[in-house]
């Protein structure tokens, strides 16, 4: 892959890599989506940067905090790094318009899905042209997401990740993978 046009998957988390059984925080709870780690390892051994853009306004409405949250992500990195996988960034948003706290009562956060701006912040934090990345959403939310930051949206809609990955990393490295 040409090193001077850094490629990019961003990963929306629930439903995506971990099952979602309504609002994950518990590091305990983790269950991954059939090949969701795998994906992420095929995305890392292509070279190109691996990010999520999570809504969570789980946090926002009192139901488990930004300390839960990240060790429901340190936990998700830990178990990557066993099979040699990584995220490169994780970016969230807590917000909510019906946040019990003010500082996430926001009732249109920029960065909050649909709105684009987790995904336009990952772009601009590690030099990423648009045309250089996809996400993989299984929301409208998410792809609304993705459009409107002008990358392509790839719809998980169950199965494998791992398999709907592959053909997507080749379309965006322009090269096989194996």
């Amino acid at each position: 892959m040409n090193a001077q046009r850094p490629r990019m998957v961003i990963f929306d988390r629930d439903g995506v890599l971990n099952v979602d059984h309504g609002y994950a925080y518990d590091p305990a709870k983790l269950e991954w989506v059939p090949g969701a780690m795998a994906a992420v390892k095929r995305v890392n051994d292509a070279g190109a940067i691996a990010v999520i853009a999570t809504n969570q306004s789980g946090i926002g409405r009192g139901y488990y905090t930004e300390a839960d949250m990240e060790a429901f992500h340190a936990e998700m990195l830990r178990q990557l790094a066993v099979i040699g996988a990584r995220i490169d960034a994780i970016y969230f948003a807590p917000h909510h318009e019906d946040a019990g706290e003010d500082r996430y009562r926001v009732a249109d956060h920029p960065d909050r899905k649909p709105n684009p701006g987790m995904l336009l912040r990952a772009l601009a934090d590690f030099g990423v042209a648009p045309q250089d990345a996809f996400m993989i959403g299984d929301k409208p939310s998410d792809m609304e997401a993705a459009r409107r930051a002008g990358v392509r949206g790839v719809v998980y809609a169950g199965g494998d990740v791992e398999a709907l990955v592959i053909p997507e990393l080749a379309a965006l490295t322009g090269r096989t993978v194996p």
